[in-house]
């Protein structure tokens, strides 16, 4: 590493270093992640189990946390929902075993905003966390989109359907948004993880696939139909026809 840290920081709103923390239960993958996140400008907390995560989560507020799959004492979408219970916006990205794609899924559904598959690439995980929390922190826009009877608040980031209460985590949020900005438009796989995740997910694109399953899951299930796929060349979102 250089002796200069990257000047491609960002910082709380009071200046200070944004704060991560990282639950994992192998020692050489905390102690590779801390390094390399200290490097970045980030302060970081360190657990080796759910309950340690949830009592460093309490202590420390994270702006942001590298959560494993797979503890010791608890699961780690266990450890989410207590974690969500108390800081419902905190970006969460999931640690997972690369062939364990349930997991992925599983993760995704239960509210995580993203996943990295072990083992990584450092500046991957790095560019993820970037992207998360600048989505985070930077200003919305005052407005509303509405598409049909579905209904997002760009300022307050509510969402309805017919009415109804949507709950988004970030990440689905900005997907939602994104359509609903291009509606009846077909947006590639490619063109989608460019605009909402910001980075190069190396072979990884089917984090949009289960993104938008998830999505589906929260504004489709028991509704006409409004995000649609188009085999081989994207997604489009339309108003549900009765």
């Amino acid at each position: 590493m250089d002796a200069t840290a990257p000047s491609d920081q960002l910082a709380r709103p009071d200046g200070s270093p944004l704060r991560v923390l990282v639950v994992d239960d192998e020692p050489s993958i905390v102690e590779l992640l801390h390094l390399a996140l200290r490097y970045e400008g980030w302060d970081v907390t360190t657990a080796a189990d759910g309950a340690e995560a949830l009592r460093a989560a309490r202590e420390t507020r994270p702006d942001a946390v590298l959560l494993d799959v797979m503890l010791p004492d608890m699961d780690g979408l266990q450890v989410l929902a207590r974690l969500r219970a108390d800081l419902p916006h905190v970006p969460v990205i999931f640690l997972t075993a690369k062939d364990a794609v349930e997991d992925r899924v599983a993760g995704l559904a239960a509210g995580g905003d993203d996943y990295v598959t072990k083992p990584f690439v450092l500046e991957e995980v790095t560019a993820r966390l970037r992207s998360l929390v600048r989505r985070t922190l930077r200003g919305l826009e005052d407005g509303l989109l509405v598409v049909g009877d579905l209904v997002l608040d760009e300022e307050t980031h509510e969402v309805t359907r017919g009415g109804d209460d949507v709950v988004l985590t970030a990440t689905e949020f900005e997907l939602l948004r994104f359509l609903m900005r291009h509606p009846g438009r077909v947006l590639s796989k490619v063109l989608i993880l460019d605009r909402v995740w910001s980075y190069d997910v190396g072979g990884q694109g089917n984090v949009v696939e289960l993104s938008i399953s998830c999505l589906r899951r929260k504004i489709d299930v028991g509704r006409a139909p409004m995000i649609h796929t188009l085999r081989g060349a994207g997604y489009v979102l339309r108003p549900g026809r009765p």
